[in-house]
This record gives structure tokens, sequence and C-alpha cells, in this order.
């Protein structure tokens, strides 16, 4: 039988969703990381908004393939299947190593550099699951979550940003001036 390679959308979601909650991570928590760094700008922010726009970034494909990738290498490395010095490395979560940063950054590049700073916010500051993620896969031999805190940072900031964008748009709608350009050229 020849192996799936394609999925839904709707797949990529549930997959995704699956994986994370495997790791402990629930939509919730990334959620979470997005409503408190977009309420330091914004007040009327919802939690609603910031879950729905979680869901809608666990459905890319090239987010798909990402969480997929990062929860297989710390399951992999927590299994001792990489061969030295890489299996040190990661097992370390090594902060010189930077390739779980590169996939971070993957994601969050999805929303300009908006997105990678809000990443980068995420990444010094370890708010929510993401503080827990790195503390577990530091603290334990058994547990390894050198790429999935940072993923799961990433998808924290897209989210942030996402929201970002809709207020934007929805507060945009309310200025009458907004949907009239008028260009005066001066000769």
């Amino acid at each position: 039988m020849k192996p799936r390679i394609y999925f839904s959308r709707e797949e990529m979601f549930k997959l995704n969703r699956e994986r994370l909650l495997e790791r402990g991570v629930k939509i919730e928590d990334i959620a979470e990381i997005a409503f408190h760094q977009q309420g330091r700008y914004n007040k009327n922010i919802s939690m609603k908004t910031c879950i729905e726009s979680v869901e809608k970034i666990l459905s890319y494909r090239d987010v798909f393939h990402i969480v997929q990738l990062s929860i297989e290498i710390d399951r992999l490395t927590e299994e001792g299947m990489f061969r030295s010095p890489i299996q040190d490395i990661m097992r370390a979560d090594f902060g010189m190593f930077g390739i779980d940063e590169i996939l971070g950054l993957n994601i969050a590049a999805m929303y300009g550099v908006i997105g990678q700073t809000n990443f980068g916010d995420i990444d010094v500051n370890k708010p929510g699951i993401v503080k827990k993620l790195n503390a577990d896969g530091k603290g334990d031999q058994e547990h390894c979550h050198t790429f999935l805190d940072d993923v799961v940072g990433a998808l924290g900031a897209a989210a942030s940003t996402r929201v970002a964008q809709i207020l934007s748009e929805e507060e945009s709608r309310k200025d009458p001036h907004v949907t009239t350009i008028q260009l005066e050229l001066e000769e």
C-alpha cells in the first residue's frame, strides 16, 4: 500500500492537535500566550478569537510539517535514537544549537516581521506553557522539548499577530474614511 502524504486542512489540524495533546499542550495553552501578548496592546481581544487563530494556523500545511517533525525529533531524542554529538546537543537543549528557533521563526515569519518580533519576545520571556515545556525538557531525562517549546511559542506568536490583524481590520471598518482613498496630485 502506498503511504499517505496528502491531508486536508481539517486532517492536518486534527493530527497537530492530537500530537500536541500527546505532549501535554492544549490549544487553549497556546491561545493563552496570544491573548496575554496581544492584551498588552489591545483590550478588545477575546480568548475565542485567540483559540480560532491557533486552530486556523494549525491547519496550514507548512505548520503541519513543522509541528509533526519537531515533535518527532523530540520523541526520537528521548529514545536516544540519534548518534552523538547531535543526540547530546538536542538532549541538553544546548542554547547555541539554534535549529529549533529556526523552525519557530519559520512559523512566525508567516505573519511577517511582527510575527518574528512576537516570537522573539516569547522565546526570551517564555510565558505560560512555553516556560513549562522548557523547564520540563531540561529538568528530567525523561522528556525532551528542545523543538516543541519553540514551536509552541511560535504558534502563540503567529496567533497573536493574526489576532492583531483581525482587530486592525475590524477597526478599519469603523473609520468611514478608510473605504475611500483619494490621491491628490500636485502639479
